[in-house]
């Protein structure tokens, strides 16, 4: 099917935009952030931008781990070490693994 994009799995949520996922922060190194919860709205090479109800919160990948809700609903936690790096960069892989 062209145009269709293959479906977000635990498996592959590395390889997919994040924009749009519901996320929690499960762990951090700064101890305020544990529990900051709301759908991510924006990435950098470096951050997460995250909606909250009380307002955008932005958290460094390196520091986090955060509880992804994957659009079929299925929660996946992921180590932020694993997403540093250019958003576009990541995506790409997905291209060349085909």
């Amino acid at each position: 099917m062209r145009g269709r994009r293959p479906r977000i799995t635990p498996e592959n949520v590395l390889l997919h935009e994040l924009i749009g996922l519901e996320a929690v922060v499960a762990e951090s190194s700064n101890k305020l952030q544990v529990g900051l919860s709301g759908r991510i709205v924006d990435e950098t090479m470096k951050t997460l931008v995250i909606e909250t109800p009380r307002g955008r919160k932005r958290v460094l990948k390196r520091e986090v781990k955060l509880l992804l809700k994957l659009p079929d609903g299925t929660l996946v936690l992921v180590d932020g070490r694993e997403l540093v790096g250019r958003p576009e960069d990541r995506l790409k892989k997905r291209v060349r693994d085909w």
